[in-house]
């Protein structure tokens, strides 16, 4: 599934209800016909073709978070090509256990996190602290009241520590990359708009266990 949504003791049926007739479809035959992954919409140019010099001066220009694609999309770069690129003053590859201990690391210290994990379909994001983590084999579980994540963590080809200027000075994410070089969830310290990155996710982000250069 792209996505599910489960009604809670406290849900309201009627408006469950009302949304499942707004978006009912006419086709409600017991299976349905599942067509081939779509085509990679990013044209991506050549990594050591990059105007490492441009990127440095729009990344530096930065004022949102938001305007990190549309960046990549103007410089014709993936994410992940740009993070490799732009130099260890903005981004730094970690070592890939650092998202496991920084799960237990926030937990420890009660920090509220943001969480995205993203597909062609939607982007689910939790927003808050985590407690219970639960590893089993090569998954790494958080298995809270409100908050459920099953983290594969032989998936994990790289992870990055990344810096973005922002408007309310600079925020560093955590973002994990497939063996396509895809990034396939990132984290945040939990933060509003017009709010300064969170002190405590900071210096746990700049301290967690990274790859020699």
């Amino acid at each position: 599934a792209v996505h599910k949504v489960h009604l809670r003791p406290a849900s309201s049926l009627y408006a469950y209800q009302k949304l499942v007739a707004a978006l009912e479809s006419s086709n409600q035959e017991p299976t349905v016909d599942i067509s081939g992954p779509l085509p990679d919409d990013e044209s991506h140019g050549d990594e050591a073709a990059a105007n490492l010099d441009d990127l440095r001066d729009r990344w530096s220009r930065l004022t949102d978070v938001h305007q990190f694609f549309g960046m990549l999309k103007t410089l014709k770069l993936s994410r992940r090509q740009a993070v490799r690129l732009v130099g260890q003053d903005y981004a730094w590859q970690l070592d890939n256990d650092a998202v496991r201990a920084m799960f237990h690391h926030a937990a420890e210290g009660e920090m509220p996190i943001m969480c995205f994990v993203g597909n062609r379909g939607c982007i689910q994001i939790h927003s808050g602290p985590i407690k219970s983590i639960k590893p089993m084999g090569p998954w790494i579980n958080v298995l809270d009241e409100t908050f459920h994540l099953h983290l594969r963590t032989d998936h994990i080809q790289e992870v990055w520590a990344v810096r973005k200027p922002t408007k309310d000075g600079h925020v560093t994410s955590l973002e994990v990359y497939d063996s396509d070089g895809k990034m396939f969830i990132q984290f945040f310290g939990k933060r509003h708009e017009g709010e300064s990155e969170r002190d405590d996710w900071r210096f746990l982000a700049e301290n967690l266990p990274r790859i020699p250069s």
